[in-house]
């Protein structure tokens, strides 16, 4: 310390401490090497009181561009940022973190060194308001073990067919549209306003009205069946707590590659619009559409196309004709409780319900619709209905150009180029399960709910939830919903198809596990991954199997040791040991192209209660966030990779915000959804 900072230290009496924090602050933000920036850049060094603030986002915002853009980095571990490659603008600049609470906006504009202030969180309360959704939501607590199986409407309310606390919770996370549709533990969905508290005597009954809300609440109220009606007075006791000041565990900051993101994102579509997917290329060739625009499609809400050009930072929609006017709408048209947004207003009114695109080897867009299949070609600026296509649910590309469908059907699309015919183009295949043992098809098989006789195969359905086809030897595989759920193999050679449950209160398994929804695969080795609502995500390597893959006895549960579970980040629900992680999973991704930059066949989860994409490198988790806005919710997600001699700047991960309702996310009704770029810079300075 120099002489004239200790006479001045010395001065200061009785507020030394003070002072002292305060100088050593200033010397450590001018002992920090200045960054080095581009004329695009803005960088400089993030401090608090404390320091050089680690580990906090930075994020720079305009809307000077014709669509609104947000892009965000991470500090480093001296507090230093560089923001890259920003098109010209003038950007609001703050910092965002945990421990924190914003710092004031400051105007800056690309090649401006800014040090910005940042602020500790006064208290926990404020620091908390900053978190995760599904740390909030872990708050909540579900009912004891011992509560299971439920005892009914004159017992505890929990039906009878619930048996276990993990059917309970995994009703609560898919089947009663809660984090399938919403992020739970956002602070609309956390908090009971004082208007619904005033209304009703008991938080019990204040929720019983909530889940009627708006235009999705006929069916959350018809949906809550499963669990009960009686399962209401846990979320209201959580909003309660909440109420009276318990608060969730702080998050971790980023660290390692985690400081390495730089999030980008564009706002699209309308307010009042639910963008479900989007998607960038084609994942067999992600050098496809390099450059090229971001298709979303708009489910339920209207019939629409959302496209994103990230090069000139603009947006379009693209309406659907609706071939058959007499089609019904796609989502029910009332709204039992007036939306404390929307009020009565009818938002949502589409027939097609667009569901998922998937881009082929031209760079041309396949999108599932309620009447089949759409086909959009950017280059050629055209949408049309490609009669005979089946559509149904998700839908993925086999390496033969098979489109296949998450109904179990396929479209050859090979074949419907050569010959035009759409109806000869579409296939299905009749599948049966090998319960007599002998290696192939036997027709008819016994009825799927008949008791199993062992000298006779078994009727089976192929399809599920999501699929992926195996490049490896031609086999399609499914995810199928449920407690436990399972997955499927469907052999389009021999016709059979396997099914696999997650280890689920298996004797032979040390963890438990259920609720699958999305499934990928790692291309070099045909193992399958699978995003489970258990807490895990799981790898399913059938080569492990040391029992038999056919037979009587091969019902589901036959090889726990395939299974290889790894439980995800984030905090289990309140109480709750083993599983039970208050997160959600909507679909899950292999990176087969190094498309992020983590390496071939990183296999990625979208973690849609906790505002980020997580990719598991080398058996360790890396958590990339979207801190802003709040209330990021993906469901599905890609990579392409538009120069690959560009380096960390020619590739990136893409998704969407796919909240259902966008105006839960920060900023209300005025928020729009927004197409997301995820790209791993190799250091936190990389211009």
């Amino acid at each position: 310390m120099t002489r004239g900072i200790r006479r001045l230290v010395l001065t200061c009496g009785t507020l030394a401490a003070l002072c002292l924090v305060v100088l050593m602050t200033g010397l450590n933000a001018r002992q920090v090497t200045p960054v080095s920036i581009d004329a695009n850049d803005i960088g400089g060094v993030v401090a608090s009181t404390r320091g050089p603030e680690a580990g906090v986002w930075v994020v720079a915002e305009t809307r000077d561009l014709p669509t609104r853009f947000i892009r965000t980095v991470v500090t480093d571990s001296r507090g230093r940022y560089v923001v890259p490659d920003l098109p010209p603008a003038s950007y609001d600049v703050w910092v965002r973190g945990y421990g924190l609470v914003d710092s004031p906006k400051v105007k800056s504009a690309p090649g401006k060194q800014l040090n910005l202030k940042a602020l500790v969180a006064p208290t926990p309360a404020a620091a908390a308001e900053y978190y995760p959704a599904n740390y909030w939501y872990a708050l909540l607590e579900p009912p004891a073990p011992t509560e299971f199986p439920g005892t009914g409407r004159k017992g505890n309310g929990i039906p009878e067919s619930i048996r276990t606390q993990g059917e309970w919770i995994g009703n609560i996370k898919m089947n009663l549209a809660c984090t399938q549709c919403h992020q739970m533990g956002t602070k609309v969905t956390r908090d009971i306003p004082p208007d619904l508290r005033a209304k009703f005597p008991n938080s019990v009954d204040a929720w019983d009205e909530r889940i009627q809300i708006g235009i999705s609440g006929a069916f959350m109220n018809s949906s809550l069946g499963p669990i009960g009606r009686g399962s209401l007075k846990y979320f209201a006791r959580w909003s309660d707590r909440i109420a009276g000041g318990e608060l969730p565990v702080a998050p971790p900051r980023p660290e390692g590659q985690e400081r390495n993101i730089v999030v980008t994102q564009w706002e699209w579509a309308t307010a009042k619009t639910f963008v479900h997917d989007g998607i960038a290329t084609d994942r067999r060739n992600p050098t496809v559409n390099a450059y090229g625009p971001y298709v979303g499609v708009e489910e339920l809400s209207g019939d629409w196309v959302s496209v994103l050009d990230p090069v000139t930072h603009s947006s379009k929609r693209i309406e659907l004709e609706v071939l058959d006017n007499k089609m019904p709408w796609a989502w029910q048209q009332d709204v039992p409780v007036p939306s404390r947004y929307w009020g009565d207003e009818v938002i949502w009114k589409g027939k097609l319900a667009p569901h998922n695109p998937m881009a082929d080897a031209k760079g041309r867009v396949w999108i599932t619709t309620r009447d089949g299949c759409r086909l959009y070609d950017p280059k050629a600026g055209t949408m049309r209905h490609i009669a005979g296509c089946p559509g149904g649910g998700h839908l993925q590309f086999a390496d033969d150009d098979k489109l296949w469908f998450g109904s179990g059907k396929y479209f050859d699309v090979k074949k419907w180029e050569a010959t035009g015919d759409g109806k000869a183009a579409a296939g299905s295949i009749d599948t049966v399960i090998d319960t007599n043992g002998n290696g192939k098809a036997d027709f008819p098989g016994t009825p799927a709910d008949a008791p199993v006789d062992p000298t006779r195969d078994r009727q089976a359905k192929a399809g599920g939830y999501a699929l992926i086809p195996n490049p490896l030897d031609g086999s399609i595989w499914f995810s199928v919903l449920g407690i436990p759920g399972s997955i499927t193999r469907l052999d389009p050679k021999t016709q059979l198809l396997e099914v696999y449950e997650p280890p689920y209160n298996n004797p032979k398994s040390k963890q438990s596990a259920y609720l699958p929804h999305g499934i990928d695969i790692d291309r070099s080795t045909g193992v399958i991954w699978v995003g489970l609502n258990s807490g895990h995500y799981a790898s399913f390597d059938r080569r492990k199997c040391q029992g038999p893959l056919n037979g009587p006895t091969a019902t589901g549960q036959q090889c726990p040791e395939g299974w290889t579970l790894h439980p995800a980040p984030g905090p289990n629900f309140k109480t709750v040991e083993g599983t039970g992680s208050a997160d959600s999973y909507y679909l899950n991704w292999v990176d087969w192209h190094n498309t992020g930059g983590f390496g071939n066949n990183t296999p990625m989860l979208v973690g849609s209660g906790s505002d980020s994409i997580m990719a598991l490198v080398a058996g360790k988790w890396v958590v990339m966030r979207v801190p802003y806005p709040r209330g990021f919710m993906a469901r599905g997600m890609d990579g392409r990779i538009d120069d690959a001699k560009a380096g960390w700047k020619g590739r990136g991960l893409w998704t969407t915000h796919s909240e259902q309702a966008t105006w839960h996310q920060e900023g209300g009704p005025t928020e729009r959804p927004k197409a997301i770029q995820f790209q791993l810079r190799p250091n936190p300075l990389a211009k």
